[in-house]
């Protein structure tokens, strides 16, 4: 089983490029930060990332996401993983949950994700969202954050520039193809 992530700094087109390689047949996992906000928001919580449970509630949800797929393909493409809920962690100033730990150390002895992580630059901008309420120069604050956290976990970051969808979907096909099977 390999299981690549996509990551990045917010508004950089992550989910674009998954929805792109699920159109050539990948196997994708959604991002879970987006569900928890959006589920919270339904239920008229406009702010849900205020909320101190919040960081465990998008672990849990990468973790069910994650053991949900885990037959379903041999290659598996994730919009974010556990090692981004550290970022968010370390972004928002909070103290990193014993379950957002333990997940870490279980993503890491278990070797879930590839070692390669691909990275998504920025686009230039950032375009506000009700889930999305960052501004550009705060999301390329978090982006470096982001790098911090995979680096300090011992991942390779493989660069995903900023372009057009088309190439950047083809880009990380390309190098999931690589791999080999």
């Amino acid at each position: 089983m390999r299981r690549y992530v996509l990551t990045g700094t917010p508004g950089a087109g992550k989910t674009s490029i998954l929805h792109g390689l699920a159109d050539l047949g990948h196997a994708v996992v959604e991002e879970a930060a987006t569900a928890v906000i959006a589920e919270a928001q339904a239920r008229g919580e406009d702010e849900p990332w205020t909320r101190a449970s919040f960081i465990e509630e998008i672990v849990e949800l990468q973790r069910r996401r994650q053991l949900a797929a885990a037959a379903a393909n041999s290659v598996q493409v994730y919009d974010r993983s556990p090692v981004c809920a550290h970022a968010l962690a370390r972004y928002l100033g909070r103290p990193v949950p014993a379950s957002l730990t333990a997940e870490i150390e279980r993503i890491t002895a278990e070797g879930i994700y590839e070692p390669q992580v691909f990275f998504v630059r920025n686009l230039g901008f950032c375009e506000p969202t009700s889930a999305r309420r960052i501004s550009f120069a705060e999301s390329l604050e978090f982006e470096k954050v982001h790098e911090e956290s995979y680096h300090a976990f011992g991942y390779e970051l493989i660069d995903i520039p900023a372009a057009d969808l088309a190439r950047r979907v083809a880009t990380v096909s390309a190098a999931i193809s690589s791999h080999g099977p």
